[in-house]
């Protein structure tokens, strides 16, 4: 028996997919599922996917791609994040399409494979993978060439925005206009562009013109806003994570609490041991910061988190050990979100789910 519960709805997955869907109704729609699809758990959640009618499924690592295909998962999936030796002709057996960033990586997937499906990244100012300038010059040109021979397939040309979480920074109207220029570059060689996609969450929801022929949805599906100024009121989090007291003991004031010392009570108070630290992977900058929901309220994290606990303190509320307590959710019950444990620990809602780890077990409601 595990420690600690994740506890994940995927009926509410589906209903915050179908609704981020409203917002792109002539796009098709690609659930990205990489990274345990966002600490949630890939293949639940692909599945998941899949039955709410999702166009396409996104994953970082070949081996992400092929660990789907393993699962059983057969309909259009990307993988764009590949180094010199990946199992390229894997993933075209497996009927991945593939991205390729550069003409060097274009001709690895090229001799991997009868007629390999292929998408083209290009770098519009995020300055990551895909290419660029000269560089972009010469994976159209080798595109050209090598489909016209017959040796590859392009099905797609894309992009990623460094700010669509911020929809007027000056950098999103500058990046659509250089991805409409490559896609024009790319036609104007003679290679069908197919589908098209720069919209990731942020821009699905705020900027229409980069709706193109797919939007990639990601942490919005999972019910957290891409930021806080870039708020989408239509999903809810998908994501609880909760356990139970361990321990429980009355101390008096002047009390000190956990490594260091580094927070003391000023009055006779409950402190609850919650069985969960950075070994799961609780954000130990959040120490002395982050609440957890108890009872219907909150009761805040004191000292230093540990790797294995952290300490809360619960005042004068009766309190027995084996009593839940939720670090985060969607906020129903008074507890805090994931957002909330962003704000604590100086970092955003995406790592506070993709990192966790460890010792948690997990349990999906929705299952079909």
């Amino acid at each position: 028996m595990s420690n600690a519960e994740l506890v994940v709805d995927l009926d509410q997955y589906r209903a915050n997919l179908a609704a981020l869907r409203a917002y792109a109704p002539d796009a098709l729609q690609m659930a990205v599922v990489k990274a345990n699809a966002y600490g949630h758990g890939t293949v639940p959640i692909a599945r998941a996917a899949r039955g709410a009618g999702v166009d396409w499924l996104g994953v970082a690592t070949p081996q992400e791609a092929l660990d789907l295909r393993a699962s059983g998962d057969r309909g259009p999936l990307l993988c764009w994040l590949a180094i010199p030796g990946a199992p390229f002709a894997e993933l075209v057996d497996a009927d991945v399409d593939v991205t390729a960033s550069g003409v060097d990586q274009l001709h690895a997937i090229a001799a991997a494979g009868e007629r390999p499906r292929v998408q083209l990244k290009v770098d519009t100012g995020l300055s990551r993978n895909g290419a660029f300038g000269p560089q972009w010059d010469a994976l159209v040109a080798a595109a050209a060439r090598l489909q016209e021979a017959g040796t590859i397939e392009v099905t797609g040309v894309w992009s990623h925005f460094a700010s669509a979480d911020e929809p007027d920074h000056p950098a999103n109207d500058h990046q659509e206009s250089v991805f409409r220029a490559a896609v024009d570059q790319l036609a104007s060689a003679g290679v069908d562009p197919g589908v098209r996609h720069l919209a990731n969450s942020a821009a699905a929801v705020t900027r229409p013109s980069s709706h193109f022929d797919l939007v990639r949805i990601g942490i919005a599906s999972y019910g957290i806003d891409p930021d806080p100024a870039v708020p989408v009121p239509e999903v809810r989090p998908v994501l609880t994570a909760r356990t139970v007291l361990a321990n429980v003991k009355r101390v008096p004031a002047g009390a000190s609490v956990s490594y260091g010392w580094r927070w003391s009570a000023d009055r006779e108070t409950t402190l609850g041991l919650v069985p969960v630290g950075y070994g799961e992977g609780i954000h130990r900058t959040a120490s002395n910061r982050a609440e957890v929901g108890f009872a219907g309220s909150r009761a805040p994290v004191r000292g230093t988190i540990c790797m294995d606990q952290l300490v809360v303190d619960l005042g004068d509320r009766t309190a027995r050990i084996g009593d839940r307590v939720t670090l985060f959710g969607p906020g129903d019950d008074g507890e805090p979100t994931a957002q909330d444990w962003a704000d604590a620990a100086g970092t955003i809602a995406y790592e506070i789910v993709t990192r966790l780890a460890g010792r948690w077990s997990r349990t999906y409601r929705g299952e079909r």
